[in-house]
């Protein structure tokens, strides 16, 4: 429970380049239990274990770490020995700029270049990298590079900001949950701001880490959310907790206590991100109903009851809102791609931060 779900919007973007080499995606989506009707939703999420293995699943097919998302591939292994190049320097910063200038070798592959000032430091990716039209690898890129940064040093490194050079795209709200910062659209340039300080930081890792790391990578550092960088994230982690103990849900003034700061304060820090904390109860909420009902056999009533409904029927329209589906319709569509819940891989890590959910008209969970 507490695991964080993923857009459709992700689901289809991951998808684009296996459908332009002309691979057909639905046994792909079959085989992660994804059911293919859900695509057509745009309010529809799937669960970071069935995220995880449609990215397993179009890696082996592509033998592409791009997906087949840029116009030239990248063969398996290049993340692998950037990584072990950077592995060897010093600090941050010098690491920093051998992996920036081993991509730098590549055609077709993501051009990147890291700039600072005293205060601040800046990782810019320069080029739209070919056919990505949803602008996924090129998020994906800013999010795996400062993500291994943090891995590096074993430190959490909070981003200042992020911004992109294109329009803001139908799921915006997901931004600000998935780079733990400000975001903005319509930029100049594809980058992200960090405090300076970090590039002299040393790094702690060694060879057995990264082998460990890379075992699992770049899924582990596209998705894993350890690094708690915003209130929300602090509050929504708090929630999860919470709920796998109970059905009824902290308020606002006990959460606020757990987390050292006055009611008034919170209030305001969330505001701040664009969010409330009845929105991160909701999403709590959501994201433990889809997953039970995607990964497990548990009775509608029991799932609701535990989720803190006093309703089956206020589950139920809770839900129609968050997904646009009933939580039997769901169940049914996940069902029916013959993996049972038990061939499950275990130990996946954390989904794609969701954007809080707004309140489900008539939904009555107990506080």
């Amino acid at each position: 429970m507490g695991k964080r779900t993923i857009t459709v919007h992700h689901v289809r973007a991951v998808l684009r380049g296996a459908e332009r080499a002309g691979v057909d995606t639905v046994p792909l989506l079959q085989a992660a239990q994804i059911p293919p009707l859900l695509l057509g939703d745009d309010r529809a999420r799937v669960t970071s274990v069935q995220f995880a293995r449609l990215f397993r699943a179009l890696y082996r097919t592509t033998q592409d770490e791009f997906l087949g998302l840029s116009a030239t591939p990248s063969r398996p292994g290049t993340f692998a020995m950037m990584c072990y190049a950077a592995l060897g320097c010093p600090d941050l910063g010098r690491a920093m700029e051998r992996g920036t200038a081993f991509y730098g070798l590549f055609d077709g592959g993501p051009k990147l270049s890291l700039t600072h000032t005293p205060t601040e430091a800046v990782l810019t990716v320069h080029n739209g990298l070919g056919a990505d039209e949803d602008r996924f690898l090129a998020e994906c890129v800013v999010i795996i590079w400062h993500r291994l940064c943090s891995w590096l040093t074993g430190s959490r490194i909070p981003l200042h900001w992020a911004e992109f050079a294109y329009p803001p795209p139908p799921h915006e709200a997901e931004y600000g949950s998935l780079f733990g910062c400000p975001v903005r659209f319509g930029a100049a340039r594809t980058a992200a701001g960090f405090d300076a300080r970090w590039l002299s930081a040393p790094l702690v890792q060694d060879e057995a880490s990264l082998d460990a790391l890379l075992r699992r990578a770049p899924f582990d550092l596209l998705t894993r959310r350890e690094y708690d960088t915003t209130v929300a994230e602090q509050v929504r982690r708090s929630l999860a907790q919470a709920l796998r103990a109970s059905p009824r849900l902290p308020s606002l003034t006990v959460t606020a206590a757990r987390l050292a700061v006055s009611p008034a304060t919170l209030r305001r820090r969330l505001e701040r991100e664009n969010t409330s904390f009845q929105q991160l109860k909701d999403a709590v909420r959501r994201d433990a109903a889809i997953a039970g009902l995607a990964e497990g056999r548990e009775p509608i009533a029991e799932l609701a009851a535990r989720l803190g409904f006093s309703e089956d029927t206020s589950f139920h329209r809770a839900f129609r809102r968050w997904t646009g589906t009933t939580p039997g319709a769901y169940r049914v569509r996940a069902a029916g791609h013959g993996e049972t819940p038990s061939a499950a891989s275990s130990g996946t890590p954390s989904g794609t931060p969701p954007p809080p959910a707004p309140a489900a008209p008539g939904a009555n969970p107990r506080q």
